[in-house]
């Protein structure tokens, strides 16, 4: 794993709306830093690092960063109460055709 994404997962989820524009920036520093297409190593340890919200939209930034590897990263259907984002990834993949709806 490259060291842009070892900094990045090291730091944790996203911060929820209630973190200070210094750590928000800090994290979208982190995530710009990464260079793309990423590896499927990758993007699984980047899957951990979504919050409890969309932290002013640097989850979609981070959930765009993921697409960039290989696809699907997630093949089955997140549980009831996963991550909403976890959910997105996956309907995206089904979506997209690239997995079948389990």
């Amino acid at each position: 794993m490259r060291p842009e994404v070892q900094t990045f997962v090291a730091n944790g989820p996203l911060p929820d709306w209630d973190a200070s524009e210094e750590e928000i920036g800090r994290r979208v520093q982190q995530l710009n830093a990464i260079p793309k297409p990423i590896t499927g190593g990758e993007a699984q340890a980047l899957v951990s690092c979504f919050g409890p919200d969309d932290c002013y939209g640097v989850a979609w930034t981070l959930l765009h960063v993921i697409e960039t590897g290989p696809n699907p990263v997630l093949t089955t259907q997140p549980v009831i109460d996963a991550n909403e984002w976890h959910q997105r990834l996956y309907d995206r993949a089904v979506n997209g055709g690239l997995i079948p709806r389990t």
